[in-house]
């Protein structure tokens, strides 16, 4: 079970809102095959109400701003028993606890859902009554599996798994219940396979298609958490679809409709970064709503830093990881931060001594949980220098400065003494550059002579010819060749061991299912 967990911790800490529900297949503590609760409430007939207030939607469409006071205000004067209003209100204190990654508000926060789950008892079930008990419990488990309760969030991620099921059949056509049980069906079927025997103990299976069947008709028709199921799929299809044009059209006609909402602006500024737009994204960051009537991001601070590293500016990446370091409360990223600032001091030529400093705060205290923080420490323990050509034309490449990158990349020079890492890394970054800049050819090249370069020196644990598979293979799934992309998928998938396993394996068997 604490394997399952683990797992699901991965996904969340990674940011992609799917880990949300796939985290519904952890099993509770004892033995036993699950069954769904009982359904002895009302029937699809129940007159309860299946929609917000219209003072609850107006707190909850605040909310998705981050603007958690204002949302509380104007909720006050609603009934305090409603299902709505209670539901919105965890929705408030679930955002600010996950968003803080305060671990002093957890007690508290907890506190409290369990009050609203003994007082949804009480109310006469319906839709929105029953929507509410799944989210509350849900946001419960999640947040007790990022605080370090895993068993307590087994339990409840089991109870709200089976909750959402007995929900949708019992109101078929309400679409909150669609889209939290797509996910649920999304995110057990794409689990690695390693954890489906434990899945089936308990009773609990899922569906890649059908998740997706529910989340698209969630975030195609007219309800009060319609945005949210929009922004879910198309994160889901930017993440392992590459579906990133797609993805990024959505959130930047939410953030052209709505200026003041935050959280439409952090989704452009991340979608750009993860699509390698630097500029467009260091543009969005700067166009962001401010002021004190939003919930502090601290973590846009460090997701700036990278950008900032990107094109070269060593002293503002800095000062920005500097000033996530100081605000943050959270313990994941701060790893990956003390080596980006390492990065940023070599890089930028200040004294020795001052990189030396960042790369043993590396090593300080913290998870390896996130492939950043995991990524950072393996640096750390190797203690073999990066090459300062190859390392360069990697941020290049990560913020799309793709001519600036490939000029970097023509100073390097193989020799006699190269390290293995940086032989099978200079093909993957020419590659990685040609892709960008639509030379396909060029790309398959290079990532074929990098396939060929790792397997000439034994397979080193590196993770550069498992992403030249998995490039590769959506290469050859572009140009219509199948049975080829079945294999490239299929190779990605079988390197034993490098930093990026997890997400490798997660895209390559996705891709699998869908050919």
């Amino acid at each position: 079970m604490l394997e399952v967990t683990a797992e699901v911790r991965r996904r969340i800490r990674r940011g992609t809102l799917s880990a949300v529900v796939c985290a519904l297949s952890l099993g509770a503590p004892g033995g036993g095959r699950a069954q769904p609760p009982q359904e002895t409430v009302a029937p699809t007939t129940s007159l309860t109400a299946e929609t917000l207030s219209p003072g609850a939607r107006h707190a909850y469409a605040e909310l998705l701003k981050l603007k958690v006071t204002t949302c509380r205000q104007l909720l006050a004067p609603e009934p305090a028993g409603a299902p709505g209003t209670l539901l919105v209100a965890d929705c408030a204190d679930f955002v600010e606890l996950l968003i803080s990654q305060d671990a002093s508000r957890f007690a508290a926060a907890v506190a409290a859902q369990d009050a609203r789950l003994d007082a949804l008892e009480r109310v006469p079930a319906g839709p929105l009554r029953d929507y509410a008990l799944v989210e509350i419990r849900l946001h419960q488990a999640l947040a007790q599996l990022v605080f370090h309760h895993e068993v307590r969030a087994a339990w409840n991620l089991r109870q709200a798994a089976l909750l959402v099921q007995v929900a949708a059949r019992r109101y078929p056509a309400f679409l909150p219940v669609s889209m939290t049980l797509g996910l649920c069906q999304f995110g057990i079927g794409s689990l690695p396979e390693g954890y489906h025997w434990f899945l089936r103990l308990l009773g609990l299976s899922g569906s890649v298609e059908a998740g997706l069947q529910n989340l698209s008709r969630a975030a195609a028709q007219p309800h009060d958490f319609q945005p949210e199921s929009q922004i879910l799929l198309a994160l889901i299809r930017e993440a392992y679809y590459k579906k990133g044009d797609e993805s990024l059209a959505l959130t930047s006609r939410l953030a052209s409709e709505q200026p003041d909402n935050l959280l439409f602006s952090y989704l452009v500024i991340s979608l750009n970064k993860r699509q390698h737009h630097g500029e467009e994204a260091l543009a969005a960051y700067r166009a962001r709503p401010t002021g004190p009537a939003y919930l502090p991001l601290a973590y846009l601070h460090h997701m700036v830093a990278d950008l900032l590293l990107y094109r070269g500016d060593y002293a503002g990446s800095t000062a920005e990881n500097q000033q996530f370091l100081r605000d943050y409360r959270g313990e994941y990223y701060r790893k990956d931060a003390a080596f980006k600032l390492y990065l940023a001091a070599w890089l930028g030529g200040v004294p020795a001594a001052t990189a030396e400093r960042y790369r043993q705060q590396i090593n300080l205290a913290g998870p390896l949980t996130i492939e950043e923080d995991a990524y950072a420490q393996r640096f750390y323990h190797d203690a073999q220098l990066l090459n300062p050509t190859l390392t360069r034309a990697r941020l290049l490449t990560d913020g799309g400065y793709y001519i600036q990158a490939l000029g970097v990349l023509q100073q390097f020079r193989l020799a006699a003494a190269t390290p293995a890492r940086d032989r099978l890394e200079a093909p993957y970054r020419r590659a990685r550059v040609w892709q960008g800049l639509g030379r396909l050819d060029s790309a398959r090249a290079d990532y074929q002579r990098t396939l060929r370069r790792s397997a000439a020196l034994g397979e080193p644990a590196y993770y550069f010819a498992p992403q030249a598979a998995l490039q590769l293979g959506y290469l050859a799934l572009a140009a219509g060749q199948r049975q080829v992309a079945k294999g490239y998928f299929e190779q990605a998938l079988a390197y034993p061991r490098h930093e990026y396993k997890n997400s490798t394996d997660q895209k390559a068997k996705l891709a699998l299912r869908g050919l």
